[in-house]
């Protein structure tokens, strides 16, 4: 599998391609956390955000599709002693509903092949009042053509099924039925935007 090759090396993209942005991404998504949420994170990768939402929420579940991601989000993470860690499907979740008080998927709404069947999972296992969060990699206004970096790991084997811009990915969720959704945008060399669906 792809992301189990790319595990050990993602971090390059993380910090030097693409660093300023996740810098500011990260401190962006942890701000969204109280001192007592019960978090999960899908698709956490490397540990990227992981990290973060640890220092301000109670307790973190990160979860990740492959086993190598897992690997290196425990080591990113290992001062961090309210993570459990789980490998699990986005698709289909091993958690009852209404469970969370914040649920975080970040890049990789754009990876699923059922990318709205993957927003009813989030939303079933997040409890009523509790919040969404989705952040996603967005091309710059060029007609959705895809970045240079995007050609490379499709071609690496990433498997992107979509691509948005910033507007794309709003009217994504607005097809999806979300009308009350808060966007805010990282700006940088690949942007980064992030949606915010309170569950009503």
């Amino acid at each position: 599998m792809f992301w189990d090759r790319a595990a050990r090396v993602y971090d390059l993209f993380e910090n030097i391609y693409n660093g300023k942005v996740n810098k500011k991404l990260c401190i962006e998504v942890a701000k969204l956390m109280s001192q007592n949420d019960y978090v999960l994170e899908c698709a956490c990768g490397t540990g990227m955000l992981s990290k973060h939402i640890a220092k301000k929420c109670q307790t973190l579940i990160a979860t990740d599709f492959s086993a190598e991601m897992l690997k290196q989000a425990r080591k990113k993470c290992k001062e961090s002693t309210n993570i459990e860690y789980a490998q699990n499907d986005i698709m289909q979740l091993n958690y009852e509903s209404n469970t969370f008080d914040k649920v975080v998927a970040g890049n990789v709404i754009h990876l699923v092949d059922e990318p709205y069947r993957a927003l009813k999972e989030l939303e079933r296992v997040c409890r009523f009042g509790g919040q969404i969060i989705i952040p996603t990699y967005v091309n710059k206004e060029n007609n959705g053509k895809p970045s240079i970096f995007v050609k490379a790991v499709e071609k690496a084997g990433a498997g992107f099924k979509r691509q948005f811009t910033y507007k794309t990915y709003q009217q994504f969720f607005e097809k999806a039925g979300y009308k009350d959704v808060k966007y805010s945008i990282v700006e940088g060399k690949m942007p980064c935007a992030i949606a915010v669906i309170t569950k009503k």
